[in-house]
This record gives C-alpha cells, structure tokens and sequence, in this order.
C-alpha cells in the first residue's frame, strides 16, 4: 500500500558504515501485542509444544494462509529509500570479519516459528534470529505472528525453535512475548510492511512431564461460553484445548436458580421414591417429580403382573379395576434436574530448564535497510508445497538456500507497492518467514537480514514458482526493528 516517503539518497555500495544517524520515524507507526505476558504463560505454551512427546510439534503443518501470490499480480515497480542507508552488525559481527569461503555453510540462527492456526490446529512458518540488546528477537513475515485469517490479534502458542528438524530442538524452544510490527500491518494489512520482530523469552528445554485437567463450573451456558472466551483471549492464563461440557447434577432437583436450565430424567422407581414415598400409584408428587403413563384395557403380552417392577427398576405395572374392566397400566418415573456447565482445560505442567538466552546460542544475523535494489541476496528457509503442476521439489524438514538480484516489485492482491523480489524456487508452504541475508559470510554463518518472504509467484506461468517477494527494508522497518531491539525479555524457570 503505497505510503507518502521522505525520499533519500541511496548509497552505491550494498552496505553503508554501521555508525550512521538512526532514520527518523514516528513513534505511532510501530504496533506491539502481547503473546505470553507472564511466566505461567509462557511455561504452559512450552508444555503445549512439548507436551504428548512432542506430538503439536512433529504434527504442524506448513502454515498455508497467503502463500501465492497471482501472477498477474506480481509487476516491476517498487520502492525507494525514504532515509539514508544503514546496518546494524550481527552478533558476534560487531567488529568487521574479512574471511570468505567458498562453500555455503547454513546459518544456525534459523529455525521455525510454531503456532497455532485460525482452523485451531497447529502450524509453522520460517524464521531468524536477528541482533538485539538483550540477544531476544526473532524476524518473520508478519503474517505468521498476526492471525489475518480470523482478524484475531496474533496467532496462539507462538514460538521460536532454532535449528528444528523432526520433532528435535536442539537449542531449545523460545516462547514469544511480544510482537512489534508496523501500524499499517497491524490495522490494514499492508503488504508493504508485512514483516514483525518477536521479543522472545529465554529458552527451555524438558525435564519432566504431566497433565491436569480442573474443570471451572458455572450455573448457565452462556456464563460457562463467556468465561471461556475471556481465558482464550488472557495471554497470561495457563489453560489450552478449552472446552465446556455440560453435566446433568443428579444431586440437585430443579433448575438452580430458577430460571436456568434442567434436564427431564427418568430414573429407577427407588430412586424416584426418595423424594415421593408415598405408592408408586399415587398422585400428589414433589414439584420437578413426575409419572409418566400408557395404560390399556386390553391385557399386554407378556404382563408381569400387578404391583411388579421390571428388572432395571425403571417402570412399574399396576392395574385398575372399573366394574368388569381393568385397565392396566405401565408408569415410568421421572425427575427434573438440574444442569450444570463447566469450562475444561488442559493444563500441561512440564518440568523445564533454562538453556540461555537465543543470541547467545545460536547468534543473531545484522539488518540492513535503506540498501540499493539490485543487490545480491542469500534467502534461506524451509520451503514446502508443491509447484502450481502438482510436483514437489521441497518437503520442509532441512533448511535450504537460494540466491539471487533483488528487483523490484508490485503485488496489489496483497496491498504491496514498494516490495522487492529475488528469484527462486522456494514454494510457498513452509518458505514464508524465510530470511534475506545480505553480504553472507559463510565462515560465520552471518549477514544482514534485508528481507523476509511474505509470498511467492509463478511469474512467467510456467507451472513453477520462480519468485519469492519481501517487503522493502527502509527506515520504517528500522523504527519497528529499534522498538522491539530494546526490550528485555528475561527467563521463564
């Protein structure tokens, strides 16, 4: 969505010194949401994904909302600079390092987003880990943090898991706390600005496991439906996979209170005679208590006589004499009961330890913004799906990397003027959230990350995806970068 920019001049190199002035932006162009606000949150949303042995996990799909993007969509045009170029150095890449390699050495900072989809079952993205004060920020597409399915604020159980292969999490599993992205992602989906960087706690990894399950009760269904659309909505509770279950209280007659709901029970003459113990042929029952007859002046087949109950206690048989008549009679017997409705939840308790925080494990690659269109790009992520002609190139178990120009792009479908592409094979499943590193040293696996896929696009129609789109890196991105670079997170255990 096009946006009115401060335009700037754009320096001929890919990279600019680090020691620039910061790029003015306004404050109110930065959004945050909360995804885990405390320390039990964030501990259930561990046990969530570790859980079951690990079964949310190594059953995620590749998260498929907004993958493609229509060929005729996507057109040459693009961005400018709105500010002067910068960067900011990796972790660890603070002082300049001149070594080349030849090989392509894969990055350990990057790994897979999981969450929990608007179809409520789970799913996951690509991601990086990126420099921060406190080595605590993950970058992806915004669109795999904010749920644009259901326009709900974020997606569920967000976290972050470095090096992910199969069901493992070798550096451990980093719960998010808190998203940032720009303000005309958040509230108009602008495909200019569809990227976020996600303050994550430290990481956790298992040392024990066990499952509760505390039911909370309520009188009416609409009381038990807001409770637990107020418990979905609390980042800081503890309770996942909520239900409500109704039960029928065998303990309390009638609706209590009155006005709510009960259920008409039939129940053994025993137990109906509790509360009427008068004959079971009289009249004159407690309130909610009551017979229920079909009688005949004609002897039924098979009567077992006057006076007798059948054998599960639940009807008797009488007869009536009218002169030369009799009427016989069968008569069931039953109570109004109260219902009841209680919210359930499981709620996961898994015995966890701290492993550190992300950038110290596995390191944070630099940003750039404000670079020249036309620069060279590696893009790494787990790319999944099949081509537009049903073949399947990718699986999205391993990390794999593609290079290539950037050039510069439109994609109205998504509300994208100012973005940029790079060819590439990369499907769309699983590949959105991947990484654009710029200047990759593969000695230390290190870059600048200068973009994130938001979409691919089969571009010259041949049945084969051959592009993967990013929003342009500029000044505003920094502004949304810097927000979210300075916040703490801290531990969870």
């Amino acid at each position: 969505m096009k946006r009115t920019l401060a335009l700037g001049g754009v320096a001929a190199g890919l990279l600019a010194s680090a020691a620039i002035a910061a790029p003015a932006h306004a404050a109110g162009d930065v959004s945050s949401d909360t995804l885990a606000s405390t320390n039990l949150a964030a501990q259930q949303v561990a046990a969530f994904w570790y859980g079951q042995a690990k079964a949310n996990l190594i059953n995620a799909t590749p998260y498929n909302v907004e993958t493609t993007i229509p060929s005729k969509h996507v057109s040459t045009g693009g961005p400018a600079a709105d500010t002067k170029p910068g960067v900011v150095p990796a972790i660890g890449d603070e002082k300049k390092s001149t070594s080349t390699s030849k090989n392509v050495n894969l990055p350990k900072t990057t790994g897979k987003v999981f969450f929990i989809g608007a179809d409520s079952k789970p799913h996951w993205c690509s991601a990086t880990s990126v420099q921060s004060t406190y080595h605590n920020l993950v970058a992806t597409a915004g669109h795999c943090v904010y749920d644009t399915e259901s326009n709900k604020a974020t997606l569920d159980k967000w976290v972050f898991i470095p090096g992910y292969y199969q069901g493992k999490t070798p550096w451990g599993i980093y719960v998010g706390k808190t998203a940032y992205t720009h303000y005309d992602f958040d509230v108009y989906e602008d495909g200019d600005r569809d990227y976020a960087f996600v303050t994550v706690y430290n990481g956790v990894l298992p040392t024990s496991a066990s499952v509760s399950k505390d039911p909370l009760p309520f009188e009416t269904k609409a009381e038990a439906e807001k409770k637990k659309a107020e418990l979905e909505a609390d980042k800081s509770d503890g309770y996942s996979n909520l239900t409500i279950e109704r039960k029928v209280d065998t303990t309390t007659v009638g609706a209590v209170p009155a006005g709510s709901e009960f259920e008409k029970t039939y129940v053994t003459l025993d137990t109906w005679k509790k509360l009427n113990p008068q004959p079971a042929a009289w009249g004159g029952f407690k309130p909610n208590t009551g017979v229920t007859d079909s009688s005949t002046f004609n002897r039924p087949q098979g009567w077992p006589g006057n006076g007798k109950v059948s054998a599960d206690g639940k009807t008797y048989y009488f007869e009536v004499k009218f002169g030369r008549s009799t009427k016989y009679i069968t008569r069931t017997f039953w109570i109004n009961y109260d219902v009841d409705y209680s919210v359930v939840g499981k709620a996961l308790w898994i015995g966890l330890k701290d492993v550190g925080r992300l950038g110290d494990n596995v390191g944070g690659q630099g940003l750039a913004y404000n670079q020249k269109v036309g620069s060279s790009v590696f893009v790494f992520g787990y790319p999944s799906g099949s081509h537009p002609d049903g073949s399947h190139t990718f699986t999205g178990q391993t990390l794999k990397w593609s290079y290539g120009k950037t050039f510069a792009a439109t994609a109205p479908s998504i509300k994208g003027d100012e973005l940029v592409g790079v060819k590439s094979s990369f499907t769309g499943e699983g590949s959105i959230g991947s990484s654009w590193l710029a200047q990759y040293k593969t000695s230390r696996r290190l870059g600048y990350l200068n973009g994130v896929t938001i979409g691919v696009s089969d571009t010259d129609k041949n049945n084969r995806i051959d592009t993967s789109v990013s929003p342009y890196f500029d000044g505003e991105t920094y502004g949304v970068y810097k927000s979210a670079a300075a916040v703490w997170s801290g531990k969870i255990v």
